[in-house]
């Protein structure tokens, strides 16, 4: 049997420092860079959000070489990349298992091909469809288990805020509780119906040093 927490919240953006200010005039911090990842074409910036929670802020690195599959988060897809030109957004979600095996036999929906990952002294396993897409849009979180004795989010810079929830704002709500709950996942989050699904959203609750903040 597995164990399924929530692990961190990913904000997306056209450019690093696009999706840096973003989070600084919401939550009044500058988050910190954190590292690159080599085999997706990505980098990203990381902090605290208290205990074994933090917050990426990851884009497209111009910088590095383009990976040869779909980079992860529907980076390369372009409903996702246009999102992103308007604005940052809190894209997506993501959980940690003690068992990603296990958990993705369990999933009663597809959710990719394990991989191995790293970034500096980090290492994990994801699972990731074959075009990187988001799952359900980005209602499913990315799943990952840890390949370390240590949570990186210990390392990361504490800036004072923490992750107080995370509520899905979803036009299938039933559907999306059985989906997550076939992952471990659906005590972790809130879910609310919504008739529209133009108000579909995400919506984490962040306790910041000036005070309570909507990140959606």
């Amino acid at each position: 049997m597995f164990t399924t927490r929530l692990d961190h919240l990913v904000v997306a953006a056209a450019s690093l420092d696009e999706g840096a200010e973003y989070v600084r005039s919401h939550l009044g911090v500058t988050v910190p860079e954190g590292g690159r990842h080599e085999m997706m074409g990505t980098h990203n910036r990381v902090m605290s959000l208290g205990g074994d929670n933090y917050l990426e802020i990851i884009a497209v690195s111009p910088e590095m070489t383009p990976p040869t599959r779909p980079r992860w988060f529907g980076l390369d897809d372009p409903s996702v990349i246009r999102t992103l030109a308007g604005a940052p957004r809190l894209l997506t979600w993501a959980v940690n298992t003690t068992d990603l095996a296990a958990m993705v036999s369990a999933s009663n929906i597809a959710v990719g091909e394990i991989i191995s990952a790293e970034r500096d002294d980090l290492r994990w396993k994801v699972a990731l469809p074959d075009d990187g897409r988001l799952g359900a849009g980005g209602f499913f979180p990315l799943c990952i288990q840890w390949q370390m004795d240590f949570h990186p989010a210990g390392r990361m810079a504490d800036l004072g805020c923490r992750l107080r929830g995370l509520c899905l704002y979803h036009p299938y709500p039933d559907w999306l509780r059985g989906v997550l709950d076939s992952i471990g996942a659906a005590d972790a989050v809130s879910i609310v119906g919504v008739d529209d699904t133009a108000d579909a959203r995400l919506v984490a609750t962040i306790e910041t040093p000036g005070g309570m903040v909507e990140l959606a």
